[in-house]
């Protein structure tokens, strides 16, 4: 009989062992991007105090105006540059970027770019 792998847990598994190394600090926070079927999220952490500086979703009101008629790669881009922008306001302007074990591209790629282009290091 064929077992049929389960991707998730595949990519909880990669997000474990990526995790051991990656953890944000203060001075360089970490930008973790997380991707539903639906939405993309991403967050700027401390780690070491265990707080969300700042964060940016699809599902935001202000990001939410910007995304109609657009595909999800351009959705992504837009939420990363919105986390950008949140980002400088706060003067955060180098991080980490954490991909969640997800493959670095697509919408993963697009959030990142965005980032990048609206002023971010990494």
């Amino acid at each position: 009989m064929i077992n049929k792998t389960d991707k998730n847990q595949e990519r909880l598994v990669r997000h474990k062992r990526v995790r051991r190394k990656v953890s944000g600090t203060a001075a360089r926070p970490r930008l973790c991007v997380y991707r539903s079927l639906s939405a993309i999220y991403a967050q700027i952490i401390d780690d070491e105090n265990g707080v969300t500086l700042v964060s940016a979703s699809t599902l935001d009101k202000e990001v939410k105006a910007l995304l109609e008629g657009k595909s999800k790669s351009e959705q992504a881009k837009i939420v990363g540059e919105t986390v950008a922008k949140r980002a400088l306001e706060k003067n955060i302007t180098e991080v980490v970027f954490d991909r969640g074990g997800y493959i670095y591209i697509g919408r993963v790629q697009a959030l990142a770019d965005g980032a990048r282009e609206a002023g971010l290091k990494f």
